[in-house]
């Protein structure tokens, strides 16, 4: 059977698959990161929430058992707003994060596409080249059958010589 003559674009096609594949399990794993940063910075933040009620409510108690008057009132404000502070800080990485995890979405949707397509254009090719293999087989054995066809006839017309020979 004779070459193919489209098997170097079908190689191309195999490898560019293979890339395209190889492009979405990369996004696939970058986005699952994401992910995971977005929970550990909520689970974070609920736990700075928690950290903070009970920093507030310490020092609330300590400054009521000192007798630290208004001072230590306003002491206790400052403190618990920094901690707020530090919180919504927290919150708008939260943000930022949740832009992360929907941008690398979208990077995956784009790499599935491009491995789809890739999919279909070597499916092209592969069935291009069955078809192909196909007619070749079908010529081959046509020219087969002919080459046969002819040895049949002359043998035949061998045959009826030497028959016309012996009756003359």
């Amino acid at each position: 059977m004779p070459p193919y003559r489209l098997q170097a674009l079908l190689d191309i096609r195999i490898k560019a698959e293979e890339a395209a594949k190889d492009a979405f399990s990369a996004a696939v794993k970058a986005l699952e990161v994401e992910k995971k940063k977005l929970v550990t910075m909520t689970q974070e933040l609920d736990q700075r929430k928690v950290e903070r009620k009970a920093k507030v409510q310490a020092f609330l108690e300590d400054v009521t058992k000192k007798g630290g008057g208004i001072a230590g009132f306003q002491q206790m404000n400052r403190f618990e707003q920094r901690l707020k502070d530090e919180e919504a800080q927290l919150a708008l990485e939260i943000e930022r994060q949740k832009e992360s995890v929907t941008q690398a979405e979208k990077v995956v949707e784009q790499r599935r596409q491009e491995m789809a397509e890739a999919t279909v254009e070597k499916k092209a090719i592969e069935k291009h080249k069955d078809t192909w293999k196909k007619q070749v087989r079908y010529e081959m054995q046509q020219k087969e059958e002919m080459n046969q066809e002819e040895i049949g006839n002359t043998l035949h017309l061998a045959r009826v010589r030497a028959a016309e020979k012996k009756s003359s």
